[in-house]
């Protein structure tokens, strides 16, 4: 399923179920990250169920786009439906160059003043969302949908300031690579990302990777890391959502317009 899904206000509130039971698919498995990242979770992969946030870089140059999208690229990989919310300077070219399924992703770059509904929303279908933080969302919205990937057995990932969070994910320094002698293409970054978090996360870790162009993601030299765990089967969005074709047959995220 690839093109473009328009969602009005009625198919956005027939999507979102009541908070009632736990996923029955087992709100404790693991989607796959990529080796370089396992260092940074306390599972070494994404917990159904958990809220991982990722705090906003201070400036636009910072890395963090690229530390949502090389989270997400191995659980896409490997089956996994993904969607990103507010973020609508993302584009299909970046994700795909760092391995995200264009087929399995769904984009919602203006969610409008219903976030939470929207957010809310694709908890009950994907298998990971991120979201970008509002300037203000309220405490009890918070925990609120929180609560709701716990029992969908979802994984959060609010992209900004976002307290309660199991774990919080930062770029701490990052630098460009590819220029010299005044001329020539930045070709890579590298970024130093630290964790810190509560239960097993307590115990502060940072990892350094490279983010280069050729859209992998490697870690700088250095003790070598275990392999992530295998993935469990993504969950599908069909029948959740109405599907307009796309005008080429080619692999391409989902656009869904939420309600003005």
């Amino acid at each position: 399923m690839a093109g473009r899904m328009v969602v009005g206000s009625a198919a956005l509130a027939g999507l979102v179920r009541p908070a009632s039971a736990p996923d029955p698919s087992g709100g404790h498995r693991l989607l796959p990250v990529s080796p370089e990242l396992t260092g940074l979770l306390p599972n070494r992969g994404l917990r159904r169920g958990s809220t991982i946030s990722i705090a906003a870089g201070r400036s636009r140059h910072s890395g963090t786009t690229s530390l949502v999208l090389a989270l997400l690229a191995e659980a896409s990989r490997t089956g996994s439906w993904c969607a990103v919310v507010g973020v609508p300077a993302l584009g299909a070219v970046a994700a795909a160059e760092l391995g995200i399924a264009l087929d399995r992703l769904a984009l919602v770059p203006h969610p409008g003043p219903e976030w939470a509904t929207v957010v809310a929303a694709l908890i009950d279908g994907v298998d990971v969302v991120v979201a970008a933080v509002p300037a203000t969302v309220p405490t009890s919205v918070a925990h609120r949908l929180a609560a709701r990937a716990r029992q969908r057995g979802s994984v959060l990932v609010p992209y900004g300031r976002w307290d309660g969070a199991d774990l919080t994910l930062q770029v701490t320094r990052g630098t460009w690579q590819g220029v010299g002698a005044g001329r020539g293409r930045l070709r890579r970054r590298e970024v130093t990302v630290s964790a810190r978090g509560r239960g097993a996360a307590t115990r502060p870790r940072e990892v350094t990777i490279w983010l280069p162009g050729d859209g992998s993601t490697r870690i700088v030299p250095g003790p070598a890391r275990g392999t992530p765990a295998a993935s469990p089967t993504g969950r599908s969005l069909a029948g959740r959502l109405r599907a307009v074709p796309p005008d080429v047959d080619v692999p391409r995220p989902l656009t869904l317009v939420a309600p003005a």
